[in-house]
This record gives structure tokens, sequence and C-alpha cells, in this order.
């Protein structure tokens, strides 16, 4: 099977900002282009093959119609277990918490969400929540929502391009305004607003929080934020670490000087996004040029895939 450039699904909202679209080239006529799903089989919007045989069919039903491609780890998966997307903060998100699996199904009809955060670019002294800075009751947790102190309880952490933060089911988060992301997540879009700054949506009346549901997941202890990041391993043509990695995904960058070889053996498909810089990657049935923001699905059993740089990739498979 061939290599495959993707096509994202746009978000616009209200916090977003206009990178994704004039840094990046994304084609996309919103005023605001808060997120591009680049790799996305969910109902929610699913990102498109760009070019070949398949041009133009949703991920989703290109899946099907190979059903090799996603590789044997997804197998124990009932859905496709990744959605990877780039994130345009220009205001800051909601505070916010995702549940686990369990919860999930339970209350919502779907999956939980794990995630992982790449810091790819933010301005000056931005920064984030991670969690909360000291143990926290319920009660007060509760109490400081309704007062609108929640903030004085939350770790706040600036940030730095190639900062790594790897945020599990219940950790409470949000990303601030001036910080570009790419986010590799479970195939969920299930999402629990907690605080949202008194902020009003398109209809002029507040947008909903989930105070409730969140009370019931969030943990109110602090997070770790050493991150699950392995060493930076040398490589021929460059160089190579693992980001982070648990059962719905394992993640590597990838900084490449010259020319660079993987493998997308048959146990999982290769997402590959382009972070900074332009290349090619080449396999055994084709070559697609690339520049940074564009996102390329390799079938698993291609085999060795070449990427030839100067570029930087994030890598993400399943297993």
């Amino acid at each position: 099977m061939k290599i495959e450039k993707l096509a994202p699904a746009f978000k616009d909202y209200l916090w977003g900002g206009v990178k994704l679209r004039e840094d990046y080239g994304k084609n996309c006529d919103y005023d605001k282009v808060a997120e591009s799903w680049e790799l996305s089989t969910h109902p929610a919007g699913q990102s498109r093959v760009s070019g070949g045989e398949f041009d133009g069919m949703a991920l989703g039903e290109y899946l099907r119609e190979n059903p090799g491609a996603a590789g044997a780890n997804c197998g124990g998966f009932e859905n496709f277990p990744v959605l990877i997307k780039f994130i345009d903060a220009k205001e800051p998100l909601s505070i916010q918490v995702h549940p686990s699996d369990a919860y999930a199904l339970q209350e919502e009809g779907e999956y939980g969400k794990t995630e992982m955060w790449y810091v790819m670019d933010c301005e000056p002294g931005a920064s984030l929540y991670f969690g909360v800075n000291r143990e926290v009751g319920r009660e007060e947790f509760a109490r400081r929502i309704a007062e609108n102190t929640l903030l004085e309880v939350l770790n706040k952490v600036d940030v730095h391009p190639g900062n790594v933060f790897f945020i599990e089911a219940g950790t409470i988060h949000a990303i601030g305004g001036g910080i570009l992301i790419c986010e590799i997540q479970q195939n969920s879009n299930c999402t629990y607003r907690v605080y949202d700054y008194g902020r009003v949506g398109a209809d002029g009346n507040p947008r909903e929080l989930h105070v409730e549901k969140a009370l019931a997941v969030s943990k109110l202890t602090p997070s770790d934020t050493s991150g699950r990041q392995g060493p930076v391993v040398p490589m021929l043509g460059g160089c190579g670490q693992r980001l982070a990695s648990c059962k719905y995904f394992t993640t590597f960058r990838y900084q490449v000087e010259r020319r660079a070889v993987l493998e997308a053996d048959g146990g999982s498909f290769l997402s590959l996004v382009a972070i900074e810089g332009q290349g090619l990657v080449s396999g055994p049935e084709n070559a697609v040029p690339f520049k940074a923001g564009d996102s390329l699905f390799v079938p698993a059993g291609t085999g060795r895939v070449a990427i030839s740089g100067p570029c930087t990739v994030v890598a993400t498979r399943v297993g």
C-alpha cells in the first residue's frame, strides 16, 4: 500500500487564531481556525485522503477499504484508537477535564480521553495549566468553581517550543493563550468544561459547564509534570526521542538532518506530522513530498520508510 497524504477537518472555536491558515497553509475559510484534525476517524470531524487513488475519501472509509492498513495492534480496540490535531490557542481554552474509559462509556456512550501535547510554538511568557498545585478536597474544588477562584489552586506552567505534556484522563488542564500545539489523543471528543472565564458562546449565552461530572472524574492531587520522555538517541541521518507511550499510542520526535529510515511493521500504521522544515517520505511504492504542517499516513506493513530533510517530524503508532 502507498503512503497517503491527509487533509484535515477544521474547528472554529471562539478561542482560535489564524496561524494554521497563515503560517501552515491550511485551506480553510473560517475566520478563526482553532483546530485541524489531522488524523481522525471521529464522526465529529474526519480527515480525508488527499491525492492518489483514494483522493477525497474519509479516513474511516479508507481503513475499511484497506483492512490491514491500521495494523494488528489496533485490532484490540473497538474503534480506531488515535486522533491527532493541531491546536492554535490565540486565547486561553476553558479549564477542563476528560473522563476515563469506564466513566465515559457509562455516562456518554463513548471512550474517555488520555492525551499528549507537543508545543510547536508559543509567544513569550505563554503558560498552561496542568493539574492542581496541591491536594484539593472536592468540597473546596466545587466552592472555588462557584466563587471563580479555581485558578488559585491550579498548577501553572511556563511553556517553550518542544515542551511535552502527558495528560492522563482525570487531569485538570487548559492550554493558555498564544500557544500552538500538536495533540495526540485517544479517539474521543469527550470533554467536561470546569471554568471558562465567564465567556459567552455564539448565541450570547455563557458556555455550558459540567461541574458535577468534573467533580466525579477529576484527580485532585498534583500530577507528574516530568512526562514520559526517553533520552535523545542518535540515529543515522539525525536523532530520535520517545515523547510518550501508553496503551493508546506511542509517539516519537525525529529530527532529520539528511535522511533517516523508520519501519512501518505489520503491528501498526505510522502517522507522520511535520513540525518544522520540509522533505520527502519514501516507501517501496511511492514518495510523498511534505512541508511543515502536513500529515502523512503510512499503512502498517509498508516496511522501511525513508524521511529526507532537514525537518522535525512527530511520528505516532499504536503499540
